[in-house]
């Protein structure tokens, strides 16, 4: 059976590496190599000494030891290294779901937390986020998580968080109360954590999923967004029940085998300095953020309205378009700037989604504007 086509990736082949105004990267700004171990206080012979035998299927011990010291109560053994993040969410899903078992997922969502699960044959049922446009929050709500746990009886609860495209970050007690709730009534959570680490306006960093005491959570990390180092391609799974884990791997054998040497060398580098590099990033995301704040007052974006994100490093903004999809090729075609349609992630027809993690974001939007005047 085909899988649906994977619509932001084939929009994002089309224009991502061609366009030279990126509105909707969801990544953070990135770094060489080199700059990435001087950060570290690191000389690059280790790297060049790495030898390019085959690692681990779950992952040397070594980087295994270092992902586990991010996390409070997780260990080694709890952790499988993936040879990208993507194959995480294909692993889990095909590991742990049958056909016909029933899989509820928080949307809007990157597509394939929906489709590797549609592809294997579950019943899909959506829990969306809402958005208070007058209050300018999004709102998650706790009841109809609840009823949904209740009548469907889900095999697996797809959440993500901080959210990538709304910005949607829970508190701590609902964060708590979700995981709570969803284990209690005896499904898998499934909870992408790609954008831990970029809580906005001095907001903490959530507990992991992987840290609840349940081992019913199924947690990704990796460095693609708030490291902003997605061409390592570097990304794991925490998972701490070691019957779960054992099925996850046996998938694995079919796809990567094992990570790549010098993306585990880096990788165990890389988490050591997260804390700054996290940092830098949710300080380029905040200076962002204000600058369409600023933007949004021009008489040209009149009918543009959004919801400032709370943390990561995407937000939506809805637009007055008819047809968004349209625009959006128009706009890149003929401008060279890049909104990626909300609609294919499963938000508002109306909106686009913008990506506030890099550099060059100011002047992509002040493009934008350019070209909403004219």
């Amino acid at each position: 059976m085909k899988i649906k086509p994977f619509a932001t990736e084939e929009f994002f082949a089309d224009y991502e590496f061609s366009a030279p105004y990126m509105l909707s990267a969801s990544d953070c700004e990135s770094m060489t190599i080199e700059a990435l171990m001087q950060c570290a206080g690191v000389g690059l012979d280790g790297l060049g000494a790495c030898s390019l035998q085959y690692t681990e299927s779950q992952g040397g011990r070594v980087v295994r030891e270092a992902i586990a010291s991010t996390y409070d109560a997780v260990s080694a053994d709890d952790v499988i290294m993936l040879n990208a993040p993507q194959e995480g969410i294909y692993l889990a899903m095909n590991a742990l779901l049958e056909p016909r078992d029933r899989v509820l997922v928080l949307t809007p969502c990157y597509d394939s937390l929906v489709q590797v699960a549609e592809h294997i044959g579950c019943e899909m049922h959506r829990l969306h986020l809402i958005a208070d446009h007058h209050a300018g929050v999004w709102v998650f709500d706790m009841a109809q998580l609840e009823e949904r746990l209740r009548t469907l009886k889900p095999r697996m609860v797809i959440v993500n968080f901080p959210h990538n495209p709304t910005g949607y970050l829970p508190g701590v007690d609902e964060w708590e109360e979700m995981q709570s709730l969803v284990t209690r009534h005896g499904a898998l959570l499934f909870s992408d954590e790609m954008y831990r680490g970029l809580e906005l306006g001095g907001r903490s960093m959530l507990s992991s999923g992987g840290e609840h005491h349940s081992g019913r959570v199924i947690t990704l990390g990796g460095l693609s967004k708030s490291h902003g180092l997605p061409g390592l391609r570097s990304g794991w799974l925490v998972i701490k029940d070691q019957r779960l884990r054992e099925q996850v791997l046996a998938w694995k054998h079919y796809t990567s085998i094992c990570a790549p040497a010098p993306v585990e060398y880096l990788t165990s580098i890389a988490v050591q300095v997260q804390e700054r590099l996290f940092e830098a990033n949710r300080a380029l995301i905040e200076g962002n953020a204000a600058y369409v704040e600023e933007g949004l007052q021009d008489d040209a974006m009149n009918g543009f309205r959004w919801i400032m994100p709370l943390a990561g490093s995407t937000a939506l903004l809805f637009s007055p378009w008819q047809d968004v999809e349209a625009k959006a090729h128009e706009l890149a075609r003929e401008h060279g700037v890049v909104v990626l349609p909300a609609k294919f992630l499963g938000a508002d027809a109306g909106a686009v989604r913008l990506g506030l993690g890099r550099a060059g974001f100011k002047e992509a939007w002040d493009k934008f504007i350019e070209v909403m005047k004219s």
